[in-house]
């Protein structure tokens, strides 16, 4: 297959140097990923308030913080939930989740292997969760409430290149992220903010523009996540840019679709939204059985995205070889990548969580031989 090459300038030429990949080359690639495939996203707040409340749940301590933001058209809020460990010293970092399934209350004891937050908690780590239901509902006809509508005139439509729902879910988690710099217990410098599925197509466009998330991890996210477009189907039946358009129309933009059936014709390709993670923590992970999302293709992204990351000197994956198919139900952990690749179906379980926790996301030294 063949990808577009990440360091090829728009001018000509090409970034070879830390310099003028963050000077010229990142910024084109963001530019074209927001008129193509994402959408222009939201503007910060004209202003912005935390409102805090604090329980203590399970021997767990949790803070409840509405987050308020006000824009042209009016103000609304949104809900971040904050599960701190009961310990002397600081949480070892914190995971910030993309909720697309609403899966997370009040009692942290009521958690599924979708977000175990007595397991993360006793672990070290802190865990904050927004619910996307709360931001863009998803929702072909009511996306744009409660949150999109502060920024455009609610009976007017939308700009073509907009940012729809995907959009709207990542700079929720750069709303929340303005929370967590100011917690007194959470060191902004380690947060990883994590995505299964359609949240982790938003994580990642999240952490591609946000560079205050020092890892950014990519759950099963599939097409528009780190699945190459470029790819079709994959020749498993994986979900194509055309189908992801019909099926979920309010996700992206309407010049996304000038793409469907025409991939090749794209600007960007995938690997190259993975990049612009560098040099802080990719992490990809994938499952043996879930065609749809295309686990090879996820694989040959996280490969193809390590060409940037050369550029900083930590181009190591972690993998013993850059050919498909890795050994599975192993981590992988290279100094500034991370991936693997879980035996079974579409989801977010509690192997997954034991790699994530076990795999020292938040530091730069390599472990033996790239294995966890």
């Amino acid at each position: 297959m063949r990808y577009p090459n990440p360091l090829q300038l728009n001018t000509g030429g090409s970034a070879d140097s830390v310099a003028s990949w963050e000077g010229q080359r990142r910024e084109e690639l963001l530019s074209e990923f927001r008129e193509n495939v994402y959408g222009q996203s939201l503007p910060l707040p004209t202003e912005q308030t935390f409102d805090v409340t604090e329980a203590e749940v399970d021997g767990i301590v949790r803070r409840n913080v509405t987050i308020s933001v006000t824009g042209p058209e009016g103000t609304g809020s949104f809900d971040l939930r904050l599960f701190l460990p009961k310990a002397d010293r600081p949480p070892l970092g914190t995971f910030l989740m993309i909720d697309h399934r609403g899966s997370v209350g009040d009692s942290p004891s009521a958690s599924s292997d979708y977000a175990p937050i007595p397991t993360i908690t006793e672990a070290g780590y802190a865990f904050a969760q927004i619910d996307a239901e709360q931001i863009a509902p998803d929702e072909s006809d009511g996306y744009r409430s409660p949150i999109i509508d502060l920024f455009h005139p609610e009976g007017e439509d939308l700009p073509d290149d907009a940012g729809r729902a995907i959009s709207a879910w990542a700079w929720g988690a750069s709303r929340a992220m303005d929370y967590l710099e100011t917690d007194p217990d959470i060191d902004p410098a380690r947060v990883a903010v994590i995505g299964h599925s359609r949240g982790g197509k938003a994580s990642l466009w999240a952490g591609a523009q946000d560079t205050r998330f020092a890892a950014v991890i990519s759950n099963n996210s599939g097409s528009t996540g780190a699945k190459p477009a470029r790819r079709g189907d994959g020749g498993v039946g994986a979900e194509t840019v055309e189908r992801i358009n019909d099926s979920f129309p309010h996700w992206f933009p309407q010049t996304y679709r000038a793409f469907d059936g025409d991939e090749d014709a794209l600007p960007v390709d995938q690997h190259e939204l993975l990049a612009l993670v560098a040099p802080r923590r990719i992490v990809v992970a994938s499952a043996t059985d879930d065609a749809n999302a295309d686990p090879e293709g996820e694989f040959l992204s996280y490969v193809a995205a390590s060409r940037v990351y050369d550029l900083y000197g930590l181009g190591d994956t972690g993998l013993p070889s850059p050919d498909w198919k890795p050994a599975t139900d192993t981590g992988f952990r290279g100094p500034a990548m991370s991936y693997h690749l879980r035996s079974g179906g579409h989801g977010l379980t509690a192997a997954d969580w034991r790699t994530y926790l076990d795999g020292d996301l938040f530091s730069r030294e390599p472990s033996g031989d790239g294995r966890r």
